[in-house]
């Protein structure tokens, strides 16, 4: 949970600072996980970027986690979010 919100936080401050191109915010991504060490499981050619009929970029992200319980049994957790 603590990779989600920090993916989250770091996913709302690019939106908000309104990147010019979707390289620009990838990376912008890209040197946000030099910094955040919990960012593992997403990269930024994982995101979704685009922009809404009030021209303000949205980033969406996704990613799933596999747990090993025992023996044959795993507990897959799934992630979703967007910026604000």
């Amino acid at each position: 949970m603590l990779e989600y919100y920090t993916v989250k936080r770091v996913v709302n401050r690019i939106a908000a600072s309104n990147p010019a191109t979707v390289p620009a915010a990838r990376n912008d991504f890209d040197r946000a996980t030099i910094t955040e060490y919990s960012i593992q499981s997403i990269k930024s050619s994982d995101l979704v970027i685009s922009k809404d009929g009030n021209d303000k970029v949205v980033i969406e992200f996704a990613w799933d986690k596999e747990i090993d319980l025992f023996g044959p049994v795993y507990l897959e957790i799934k992630y979703r979010g967007k910026s604000d």
